[in-house]
């Protein structure tokens, strides 16, 4: 008789398998130290390098630009100037001049020798006068005009004559009208600076979505309540717009028309320095008129933004 013996599988021990077990963990680890470090990013950058890096961009993109452009501007100064034989002055010398006028702005020589100071706050209390009367007139105007399509019908043309006429043109009118030179200046400024408050007044209004304007009429609505609770909020961009347009016009104006009528002024502090053959004022003078606007044009936008609650672009 055969007799069969079964073995039991051989099992492995306890050393080799601890042994394969701690194999297979280092592989392990060595792999995911490897991966760790080629999937590892670069390290970021420090406060110090992106503040660094957000000047340098400001810097490129803010500063850099305007001093090329002013450089350009002195430099054609500059040839211009060397090739007329130096009948305009040069930039250096319009400097030094300049250092002297803005010394002692506000002197008093005489009602018609008075500094560059007084001159320039004479000019603008002309223009907050006429600009207030027309926005006076013209701001209302423009909401009857866009929210009534007979009035738009009746005005519009009136409007197309009237608005393209030259300052200058109107300035005799208030002569006549007004027997003497600060009326007459104001009221240039008024009949010259009202157009773009009316007609972008009009145009907001006109704009306005029909479902406001059905939903108030739902609602039975008065006519106050769509003026100041639809119509205001709705036109105020456009009108803020065509405020800031009047007041360039404003400042356009006053100065031709103090040039024909003399007094105070900043255009009869041009128009005297012509006279005197002093270039070197008429240049200065050029720039304070600028800067000027340029401030206006600054706090209206400041003044459209804290409003509007939208980016206004200048």
């Amino acid at each position: 008789m055969v007799s069969a013996v079964f073995h039991a599988p051989l099992e492995p021990t306890p050393a080799k398998a601890s042994d394969a077990t701690k194999s297979i963990a280092a592989s392990a680890l060595s792999t995911r130290a490897t991966a760790q470090k080629t999937s590892n990013p670069p390290a970021a950058p420090t406060q110090a390098q992106r503040d660094a890096g957000a000047l340098s961009r400001a810097f490129w993109q803010n500063v850099l630009p305007p001093m090329l452009g002013l450089g350009l501007l002195v430099g054609l100064w500059a040839l211009v100037s060397a090739s007329t034989g130096r009948s305009i002055p040069t930039p250096y010398e319009t400097w030094l001049q300049a250092v002297e006028v803005f010394s002692n702005p506000f002197y008093r020589n005489g009602p018609n020798d008075q500094g560059v100071g007084w001159n320039v706050l004479a000019s603008l209390q002309r223009v907050a006068v006429g600009f207030g009367l027309a926005a006076l007139v013209g701001i209302p105007a423009g909401f009857a005009i866009g929210r009534f399509a007979f009035l738009s019908r009746m005005f519009n043309p009136l409007i197309s004559l009237l608005r393209p006429v030259s300052p200058l043109a109107w300035l005799p009118i208030g002569l006549l009208v007004f027997k003497g030179a600060n009326p007459a200046a104001i009221w240039t400024i008024f009949i010259c600076s009202i157009w773009p408050m009316v007609i972008n007044t009009a145009v907001g209004v006109q704009r306005v979505p029909q479902d406001y304007l059905n939903v108030a009429r739902v609602l039975n609505l008065s006519e106050w309540k769509v003026l100041t609770k639809i119509l205001f909020p709705s036109v105020l961009p456009y009108m803020l717009t065509g405020v800031r347009l009047a007041v360039g016009t404003a400042w356009l104006v006053i100065v031709a028309a103090e040039m024909l009528t003399g007094g105070v002024g900043i255009g009869f502090w041009v128009w005297d320095e012509w006279n005197n053959l002093n270039v070197k004022n008429i240049i200065i003078a050029i720039f304070v008129i600028g800067i000027v606007g340029l401030l206006l044009e600054a706090a209206l936008v400041k003044l459209a933004t804290a409003f509007t609650f939208e980016e206004v672009k200048s």
